[in-house]
């Protein structure tokens, strides 16, 4: 890459070399000056090097103009529209720069049974710290997690004082059906599905090659946010359900101030990371011009070959960097 970023071309900058995992920004104008994203606020103008981003997460109250997007896609990086704190996943847009390594990789595991199931034991490990789940089938993984779910729920109920019924809810409509802890457990639950969602679109994984779930176009979305459930949605719904704040925005408002308090998209990207390329593999993300060689693999683009040319590895880092402008005086921003 060159040394002064701000005057090279946009093609030299599309590989995903020491990158910031995300930029959050909100209540912020997005604009482009030469090869930077400019977010102004109220409070500050950041600069942004538009090819050291791997995901631009716009969340409420973000203007952005035709040549910051532009420019964003020029360079590798996905776009997505979300609510607060990541909470909500609206749309996304992805321009033609980025390499499909990961994609590819997720295809690979997927498709391949022992891979897969090793991917789902690994998933069901963080679910399970401590416990050896090596040598489970999915049927043994699934009988464990519906043992440990039910006895969590009751543990939740004993602290909370919440009765507990069972669990009720609707496909697609989150506060439709159940009483008012099943509403706010679906409620918070589609908020989580949303940050997850933003994570995997962005680090260029597919939220439809589940290796847990399958048949949906979310069902990797399902795997991911399944990991943090426990933690997250189910205490904080019976919190909400013992104060008598069952509204959906109480949900919603919930979790997203804990998403903020604890860095969770900090933890979702090295958590799809570390799934989908454990340490012992290897793994490329490559530049995005490439070749395909029956022998080689990818070969780069755009060269007149004599030989071929070597493939570094690259990863991204996992910073994430939140860039939010003051509140307005009257009301309170939703996601």
């Amino acid at each position: 890459m060159p040394d002064i970023w701000w005057k090279a071309d946009p093609q030299d900058l599309h590989r995903l070399v020491d990158r910031v995992s995300s930029v959050y920004v909100e209540r912020s104008h997005l604009d482009r000056d030469e090869n930077a994203v400019v977010i102004i606020n109220k409070r500050q103008t950041v600069r942004v090097p538009a090819a050291m981003v791997a995901v631009m997460l716009l969340g409420p109250g973000t203007r952005v103009t035709h040549g910051a997007v532009r420019l964003l896609a020029d360079s590798g990086t996905t776009v997505c529209w979300v609510g607060e704190q990541g909470v909500r996943m609206y749309a996304s847009g992805l321009g033609p720069s980025r390499g499909a390594g990961l994609l590819h990789r997720q295809a690979w595991l997927v498709t391949r049974p022992k891979e897969r199931l090793a991917v789902a034991r690994a998933m069901y490990g963080i679910r399970f710290p401590g416990e050896d789940v090596s040598t489970l089938t999915m049927q043994q993984l699934r009988g464990r997690e519906g043992t440990r779910i039910r006895k969590f729920y009751r543990t939740q109920a004993d602290r909370t004082g919440v009765t507990w019924n069972g669990r009720v809810y609707k496909a697609g409509d989150a506060f439709a059906v159940g009483d008012d802890l099943n509403r706010l457990l679906s409620a918070a639950n589609a908020a989580l599905y949303g940050i997850c969602h933003a994570v995997i679109i962005g680090l260029g994984a597919s939220p439809g090659l589940g290796f847990v779930h399958t048949g949906k176009a979310t069902s990797f979305v399902m795997d991911i946010a399944d990991l943090y459930k426990a933690e997250y949605t189910i205490p904080l719904a019976f919190d909400l359900a013992a104060q008598g704040l069952t509204e959906e925005r109480n949900a919603r408002l919930g979790l997203r101030d804990l998403i903020a308090r604890d860095k969770l998209l900090n933890r979702i990207v090295t958590d799809v990371k570390t799934l989908l390329t454990p340490a012992d593999t290897d793994f490329e993300d490559t530049e995005a011009n490439l070749l395909w060689d029956e022998h080689l693999g990818t070969v780069p683009g755009g060269t007149n070959y004599a030989g071929h040319a070597d493939l570094s590895e690259h990863e991204l880092t996992d910073n994430h960097i939140a860039i939010i402008g003051p509140d307005s005086n009257d009301t309170e921003p939703t996601p």
